[in-house]
């Protein structure tokens, strides 16, 4: 993809995907790549700053004789996650009607 995701924006991801189920990062990983070019370097520290914001809690489970560490959104994170949701569809439309060149028709 030739766009880079911003901080918020791949904040926004990593909660979406954990809003439906909880997940290690490796599949955190593997899901956000799904959508655009991301290592887990990059991602880790992104786990590491929604969990200081109390946006994400973590546990282990046992998987084949190692632990696995599973992230798990909280209430904070689902506010967060609402209110990126409420902003990218205004960025997003905002977007599309300058791109699409309606934004002059509207004035």
């Amino acid at each position: 993809m030739t766009y880079q995701l911003a901080a918020p924006l791949l904040d926004a991801c990593v909660l979406a995907i954990v809003e439906n189920e909880d997940a290690y990062g490796y599949t955190l990983t593997a899901r956000v790549k799904e959508i655009v070019d991301i290592s887990e370097s990059t991602l880790y520290p992104v786990l590491r700053r929604l969990q200081k914001d109390l946006c994400l809690t973590t546990y282990d489970q046992p998987y084949q004789g190692r632990n696995r560490r599973y992230y798990r959104i909280t209430d904070t994170g689902k506010k967060k996650l609402a209110f990126y949701k409420t902003e990218w569809e205004l960025y997003k439309n905002n977007i599309d009607s300058l791109l699409g060149g309606k934004l002059h028709e509207q004035e």
